[in-house]
């Protein structure tokens, strides 16, 4: 009975590779160029700008400064999300260079012990995010030539995965509450001044790790280059599965459930090629539906979506990089899914009230620089330094409001604990 399901699974997957491999003997020229085409978005646009920030988070782990940077962020993480304060640190990573750098940044806190395996399904639900480079450069300058619009697309986009985040602080409680595992690295409980906590945790962390700077380096440049190199071949991969799904006519089958639940919304039925390429690739998926002649409004609703839901590409790297965790992949598709529609849904909400529609002042200082990723000039090395800025900025903004809500606190409860004294 055991075996029945693996002997299925197994039947069904040699006939899915197969079949697969057939396509592409009969479609060679154009499952090459595919290949090539995944191939240049990696190393235009992934690479450089990914690179930085796989060394940056290896050296950042191997020193201790996340150790004593999730203390600092406890009193933000654990209130809002029920994850421990390194998840800030997974978050502004997500948030800078998209996915997916937020699985990588988990995977390590869950070897490390640093999260427990139901905090590490919470904070993966929320932190899969895509770059504002993305949205601003490549989706709205790019493909729809309206900056403005990336303002509609990234708020959308990030209050979705806020909300998601806290809707699955809820995730697993009573799982905490009846199972405490006994491998995890309590964070410190030692009271006392926020920042001598913060560098005691530091040191430990360093004296636990133990390796030379040589060393660390060294095996921050390798591991990183290893997981990009992972990540191309599941891009170059997934693009020409596409292809040849598409040109074998498995696609246009697809599309027709789609296209039955599209015309019982209203949505215009043009946009089903697309929505289905995006389920499978996010930037084939995006640019096919800003060339349709559907209304502008559902062109963003289906892009954001998209964007959210993030493809099945990404989704394969994030299951390769989990893989020797505990980390389900379940709770994960879940807020994908989640993130997607609410991301939708707040895209037309927000268009309603006119945002997108004209230029932001706020805004403005703003559009050269997410701009600059449509540019054919900053498809390299320049882009890395832009993704690196815009991390500085966040991270630092996110520390700042963490202390600021800690010494609120503790402003609090020295000024109630004056007064219960005078009583």
């Amino acid at each position: 009975m055991s075996t029945a399901p693996k002997r299925s699974t197994t039947t069904i997957l040699a006939t899915v590779v197969v079949f697969l491999t057939l396509s592409l003997v009969m479609y060679p020229q154009e499952g090459f160029k595919a290949g090539v085409d995944g191939l240049k978005l990696f190393w235009d646009v992934v690479f450089p700008s990914l690179l930085p920030f796989f060394i940056l988070s290896e050296l950042l782990l191997g020193v201790g400064i996340v150790h004593a940077l999730g203390v600092l962020l406890e009193p933000l993480m654990r209130p809002l999300f029920s994850v421990p304060g390194v998840g800030a640190f997974a978050l502004s990573m997500g948030l800078a260079a998209g996915y997916p750098m937020d699985a990588v940044i988990t995977s390590k806190f869950r070897k490390n012990k640093l999260c427990t395996r139901i905090e590490g399904e919470r904070l993966l639900a929320f932190t899969n995010t895509a770059d504002p480079l993305f949205m601003f450069g490549a989706v709205a300058v790019g493909m729809f030539h309206s900056p403005q619009l990336g303002m509609l697309l990234a708020i959308a986009h990030y209050i979705s995965a806020f909300m998601v985040g806290l809707a699955f602080k809820f995730y697993g409680v009573r799982a905490e509450r009846t199972y405490r595992e006994e491998d995890i690295v309590q964070e410190s409980r030692v009271k006392g001044n926020i920042f001598k906590r913060s560098f005691g945790e530091m040191m430990r962390a360093r004296e636990e790790d133990g390796r030379t700077l040589g060393k660390l380096l060294g095996d921050a440049v390798n591991d990183s280059i290893k997981t990009l190199l992972m990540i191309c071949g599941f891009i170059i991969f997934f693009a020409v599965l596409f292809k040849v799904l598409s040109l074998s006519g498995i696609v246009p089958l697809l599309a027709l459930p789609i296209e039955m639940v599209f015309r019982m919304i209203g949505l215009d039925v043009g946009l089903v090629q697309s929505f289905v390429a995006g389920l499978f690739e996010i930037d084939i998926g995006s640019a096919m539906a800003a060339q349709t002649s559907a209304p502008l409004i559902e062109q963003l609703i289906i892009v954001s979506f998209i964007i959210a839901w993030s493809g099945l590409s990404v989704h394969a790297q994030v299951a390769s990089v989990l893989t020797g965790t505990d980390i389900r992949m379940t709770p994960y598709m879940v807020a994908r899914l989640l993130h997607a529609v609410l991301a939708g849904a707040f895209t037309l909400i927000f268009y309603n009230m006119g945002w997108g529609q004209a230029a932001t002042e706020v805004f403005a200082p703003l559009m050269p620089m997410m701009s600059a990723v449509a540019d054919p000039s900053m498809q390299h090395w320049g882009l890395s330094l832009i993704v690196m800025r815009n991390w500085f900025l966040i991270f630092g903004s996110v520390i700042l409001l963490a202390l600021a809500i800690h010494f609120f606190k503790s402003a609090r409860f020295v000024a109630w604990n004056s007064r219960s004294n005078r009583r």
